[in-house]
Order: structure tokens, then C-alpha cells, then sequence
């Protein structure tokens, strides 16, 4: 899936665009193992082995490069999220198919994902408002799909649907922050064992069990 780099953070966009991939690798490996504040334009521009000035070239700021690794970061979420909606099968399978698609990228693209996570809150208000349509979208295909668990009885009705959400999305998105020798590891068996906790935890009449078992 082609990753959109927002135009105006990059300068003279005329740039190869594998040099500018290069650029966003190095930039989220180290705000990955840095954070925001421990990261400067030098920092970022000593790993690629480049003067400083020459960065400037691609990112007009330290925070046009976290934008643009944020972006990334979530790239594909949501069309993997909305797919599932879109697709045949019950709420908690469906849950489980959503979990599974939510974890999957922490094997391809963990410095991404761990930067998202944990450093866009120091975005300014304007980049943190792109990314919140991207995050709003998200968490509107877990809450349609606990909704509709609840309407057709599958999911104990009373359910807050969007606590549920938020305790799903906290679960998978803590797994980023796992101790390293976990990061990215056998995403598919976390994600199972995910779904499994939140159907014991959601499903009426015993169907939690059932999906246990056949998981």
C-alpha cells in the first residue's frame, strides 16, 4: 500500500522518492529508540550519514518528520479496519479479525507504529488533528462492530460499546511498549489470546467459551 508522505513537510518534493523513504526510515528508527525530545535533526541526519542542512532539504522541522512517521505509522489501519466491517461474519469473529489486523503491523513496521503510539502527542494541534481522523475512524469500526454484537445478542447487552472499544485498542496498542525481545514478535498468537480475553469478556450466553475453543 503506497504511504503518503504530507507535501507540505517535505521541501522540493522533485527528491527521489526511495532517498526520502530512506529519510522517514532513519527518522523513525530514531524517535523509536529516542523519543521526541531525546531526537534532533543531527541525530537523524548522523544515522543517514548526511550534514544536518542537507535535511532540511526533505523536512522543514524536527516535527514535519515526526508528522510524516506518525502518518506513516498508521498507514493501512484504517482500510484494514474498514475491510473487516465491510466483511461476512459474526461481531466476535469479526473483534477477533479487527485485533489480529490492528497487531499485524508491529511485525512490518514496529518503529513506525511505536512512534505513533507513543510520541504523537507532541505534534503541534494542526498535525494532531490530521492524524485524529485517522485514529476517529479506527475506533469507529471496533465500536460499529461491539454495537452490532450487542444488537443481535451476541454481546451482553448493557455493554458500553465504547468502553469496550478504548479497552480493546488500550490492550493492543500497550504491546508496542512489551519488553524488546516481544516487539514484534508472533503477532498472530498475541492476537488470538486478545480475542479469546475480550470474548470471555463480551459474549452473552457462554459464546466467549465457544470461541475459546474453536480459536
Amino acid at each position: 500500500m503506497t504511504t503518503h508522505v504530507p507535501r507540505a513537510r517535505l521541501v522540493r518534493n522533485s527528491k527521489p522518492l526511495r532517498r526520502s523513504d530512506e529519510i522517514i526510515d532513519a527518522a523513525a528508527r530514531v524517535f523509536a529508540e529516542r523519543g521526541y525530545h531525546g531526537t534532533s535533526t543531527q541525530a537523524i541526519a548522523d544515522v543517514l550519514g548526511m550534514r544536518q542542512a542537507s535535511l532540511y532539504y526533505y523536512f522543514t522541522s524536527k516535527e514535519a518528520a515526526l508528522e510524516a512517521v506518525c502518518l506513516r505509522g498508521t498507514d493501512g489501519f484504517v482500510e484494514a479496519a474498514e475491510a473487516v466491517v465491510k466483511s461476512k461474519g459474526a461481531p466476535l469473529e469479526k473483534l477477533a479479525r479487527l485485533i489480529a489486523a490492528h497487531l499485524s503491523p508491529i511485525e512490518t513496521r514496529q518503529d513506525y507504529v511505536k512512534v505513533f503510539i507513543n510520541e504523537r502527542r507532541y505534534l503541534p494541534a494542526a498535525s494532531r488533528r490530521r492524524l485524529g481522523r485517522k485514529t476517529r475512524a479506527i475506533e469507529r469500526a471496533f465500536e460499529h462492530v461491539i454495537l452490532a454484537g450487542i444488537a443481535d445478542g451476541s454481546i451482553v447487552r448493557g455493554t458500553d460499546a465504547r468502553l469496550a472499544m478504548l479497552a480493546v485498542l488500550g490492550m493492543c496498542n500497550a504491546v508496542i511498549n512489551w519488553r524488546p525481545s516481544d516487539q514484534g514478535k508472533d503477532m498472530a498468537r498475541i492476537a488470538a489470546q486478545f480475542a479469546k480475553l475480550m470474548a470471555n469478556g463480551l459474549a452473552a450466553n457462554g459464546g466467549g467459551a465457544r470461541m475459546a475453543r474453536a480459536t
